[in-house]
């Protein structure tokens, strides 16, 4: 059985940077760990990254969040540098908002039985893209690994994680 890893927007701005929190630098070795697991197992891995231009804040995203964060070329939309193996990963998918219609979109057309999501933020950018895999490969066992996401906000990252529990997804 093939797995699949998703590195959800592991980026500078979110761990260390505009967005960034202490908890979100813990997860630096815990994700590290997991991506070598899976190459290690000749597994697939994809990555999500949180990608905007210098007209962020003129976006609806940029009016409720007017923090400019993960602007394309900048050292903020970079994945951290110990997690860095875009060059390994089966694809990366640059995305404007919280989840990626077309990571779904590739997925779909996939038959990954085991998916499994980390990276930031559990509460937005997981939680969202964990649907969209759920709505791609309704029959997978999908994983969100809590040891391995964070929010800045834990009462929200527990709530989402009881929406996830309650659309079949595995918390572990």
């Amino acid at each position: 059985m093939k797995k699949l890893l998703i590195v959800v927007d592991f980026q500078n701005d979110f761990i260390d940077g505009a967005l960034g929190f202490k908890k979100a630098e813990t997860l630096v070795d815990v994700i590290n760990k997991k991506i070598n697991k899976y190459l290690n197992n000749n597994d697939d891995i994809i990555f999500t990254l949180d990608t905007h231009d210098d007209n962020y804040l003129n976006t609806f995203e940029g009016e409720n969040l007017p923090i400019p964060h993960c602007i394309d070329g900048t050292f903020g939309h970079k994945v951290n540098k110990n997690c860095d193996y875009l060059d390994k990963a089966i694809k990366v998918f640059k995305k404007n908002t919280f989840p990626s219609l077309e990571l779904a979109k590739y997925l779909e057309n996939t038959n990954y039985e085991y998916v499994e999501l980390c990276g930031l933020v559990s509460n937005i950018c997981v939680l969202s893209n964990a649907i969209m895999v759920k709505s791609a490969l309704p029959n997978a066992s999908i994983i969100i690994d809590k040891t391995a996401t964070a929010s800045f906000d834990e009462e929200l990252e527990n709530k989402a994680f009881d929406v996830l529990k309650g659309l079949h997804i595995v918390i572990k």
